[in-house]
């Protein structure tokens, strides 16, 4: 099992610091939110991306995958009824695929609620612009060869995709290879659904390409109420070959520590399933 950090969760410290850090604790790789990087993810230049890399290579992490894609610059949105706003959040995707690629992650993960949400009437337009941003982001992460996963929420962060089910017929309607869904253990329990019984049901078909991992405290996993070894053994039992990140939103009593707790916890319940 590769499990990985969603880096924000260190965001106080530099990059190389965030890399050796985790690497110490025993991370294999770090998600990384453009928006720690650069206000926008366009001026961020060969030359910067080669140097991110080089810097998770010499710590020996990999790049698991981006996410928070839609953060900064402020403004963007997929479902809006502004074209420009729409063709600038579509360029933004694009070079976030292309960073994606660069820094050899393997996924995207869409989540960026308040840039889907859907407007009080015009539901329907809204919907069919939102795919039509999302199908630009799909041709480019086929191009790239990455995958990219929109991530199903929980109800009360947005309106838009909040279940697997919705999800997945989206990506019925994206029809490419490239386009995939995701699950996220704190909105899963939020919205009243038992992850592992999610990913029992959805993994054989091949739908899930990425997993995150937090209680729907927001919290670290282990640190509320929700049981992660059906997660990871429903994983196991399926042959699950992609990553695990942990991404928590409250970090008790800070980040490092989170981030030392979640994977300390992850790595006994996966040896406690050997």
């Amino acid at each position: 099992m590769r499990f990985s950090l969603c880096n924000e969760v260190l965001r106080e410290m530099s990059f190389g610091a965030q890399c050796d850090f985790a690497a110490a604790l025993g991370y294999d790789g770090l998600e990384i939110a453009p928006f720690t990087l650069a206000s926008d993810p366009r001026a961020i230049t060969p030359a910067d991306t080669a140097e991110i890399r080089r810097t998770l290579t010499d710590a020996g992490l990999a790049c698991s995958s981006l996410h928070w894609l839609l953060v900064s610059p402020e403004g963007l949105s997929i479902t809006t009824d502004d074209a420009r706003v729409r063709r600038e959040t579509v360029d933004v995707l694009r070079r976030c695929v292309d960073l994606a690629a660069e820094l050899g992650a393997e996924a995207l993960v869409h989540g960026s609620p308040k840039q889907r949400m859907l407007p009080d009437g015009g539901e329907a337009a809204a919907r069919a612009r939102a795919a039509e941003c999302l199908r630009a982001a799909a041709e480019a992460a086929e191009a790239a060869r990455v995958t990219y996963c929109i991530e199903p929420l929980a109800r009360d962060e947005t309106n838009f995709v909040t279940t697997v089910d919705e999800a997945a017929e989206l990506v019925a309607q994206i029809g490419s290879p490239a386009f995939r869904t995701m699950v996220d253990c704190a909105a899963t329990g939020r919205n009243g659904e038992a992850p592992a019984a999610l990913l029992d049901r959805t993994l054989p078909g091949g739908l899930i390409a990425h997993v995150q991992v937090n209680d729907p405290s927001r919290r670290g996993p282990g640190e509320g109420e929700m049981r992660f070894a059906p997660v990871l053994g429903t994983l196991k039992r399926h042959g699950y070959a992609g990553w695990v990140a942990v991404e928590p939103f409250v970090y008790v009593p800070d980040g490092p520590a989170c981030a030392a707790r979640s994977l300390g916890y992850l790595k006994g319940v996966w040896e406690g399933l050997a």
